[in-house]
């Protein structure tokens, strides 16, 4: 990767879209030593203006005049304009975070990563998830995963609505389990609806890999709480992440034979209740700009999770897809 003899200097970095997420990538930039935030963008010259004030850095008018000034931004707008802009990045050489998705279609997807390649630059999709250090724990710990479920819930907001449930929620767990099982995935079965917005905000995905493992994943964005878990089965301990409380459970046999001629099952959780995955996210892109190294979430697996993704979209339009009450 392009580092730009970056290891000993300060990364000037800037900030595409500063709505509710862009400015939290905003606060985590500005809490790393070696980072100068030289400034951000946003459509809105008023929202702009704030937060360029709430941060002690310069508010541009557009994406184009940030990128004389930086060597790698975080791209927070709405995806539906991800291609464009972050086109215009790649161009000038300068190192992006993207947001999730990383674009709405694989063509897009498929030249911001050829024009990364050809310009060694890093190219890192924003699946925060992945830097839950309960899922970097069970990903350690995997053995062999026959059955992977996961259920992804979140309170009705009108954020993240420009795309449906699929790519808005359970794009996390499929990047999860995707970089989890060491094997293609062979079949797709899923069903869907529409309960608030014009898109799928409920949906259920069963996935056959071509090793055998299975995984079923939920998502819904209209539910009554907060929940977001992964639980996988395997030949030697049951696993149980809790991403939201950040904690992970470990169940299995201690090899100890008890009275009852039964083997001791034991349990152990860990919380991490101090960690803050945007945090390590955005220090774990600036440290590969400045190594020149590759990312941990690429621009490739973040194209994989959306070519599955995009499957199961289309397999919920052919089937149900609107919400109808019997009264």
């Amino acid at each position: 990767m392009k580092n730009k003899d970056m290891n000993n200097s300060i990364l000037k970095v800037g900030v595409i879209g500063v709505g509710h997420l862009g400015e939290y990538h905003v606060q985590k930039y500005k809490a790393i030593p070696e980072v100068e935030l030289a400034g951000i963008v946003d459509i809105n010259p008023d929202r702009a203006e704030e937060i360029a004030a709430r941060y002690n850095t310069r508010a541009y008018n557009g994406h184009h005049d940030i990128l004389n000034v930086v060597d790698a931004v975080s791209l927070a707008v709405p995806t539906e304009i991800h291609f464009d802009v972050a086109r215009d990045i790649l161009s000038k050489g300068i190192h992006l975070l993207i947001e999730k998705p990383i674009t709405y279609e694989l063509g897009p997807a498929d030249t911001l990563i050829r024009m990364a390649n050809e310009r060694d630059l890093v190219l890192q999709v924003g699946l925060v998830e992945r830097f839950n250090p309960a899922v970097v724990e069970m990903e350690s710990l995997l053995n062999g995963p026959v059955f992977i479920e996961s259920h992804r819930m979140n309170v009705f907001t009108t954020r993240g609505t420009d795309v449906d449930v699929v790519l808005d929620l359970m794009i996390h767990d499929l990047d999860i389990i995707l970089h989890s099982v060491p094997s293609e995935v062979k079949d797709v079965h899923a069903v869907g609806m529409s309960v608030i917005t014009a898109m799928t905000d409920v949906a259920n995905v069963r996935m056959i890999f071509e090793n055998g493992t299975v995984a079923n994943l939920t998502a819904s964005r209209v539910s009554d709480k907060t929940l977001r878990k992964i639980r996988v089965f395997q030949p030697d301990a049951y696993l149980s992440v809790n991403c939201f409380k950040r904690e992970i459970s470990v169940i299995r046999l201690n090899g100890d034979v008890k009275d009852s001629n039964f083997p001791e099952i034991v349990s152990d959780r860990t919380e991490y209740p101090d960690s803050d995955p945007l945090a390590d996210e955005i220090a774990s892109f600036v440290k590969v700009v400045k190594n020149g190294t590759a990312p941990v979430v690429s621009g490739q697996d973040g194209r994989r999770a959306l070519s599955v993704a995009l499957g199961i979209i289309e397999q919920i339009k052919r089937g149900c897809k609107d919400f109808q009450s019997i009264s």
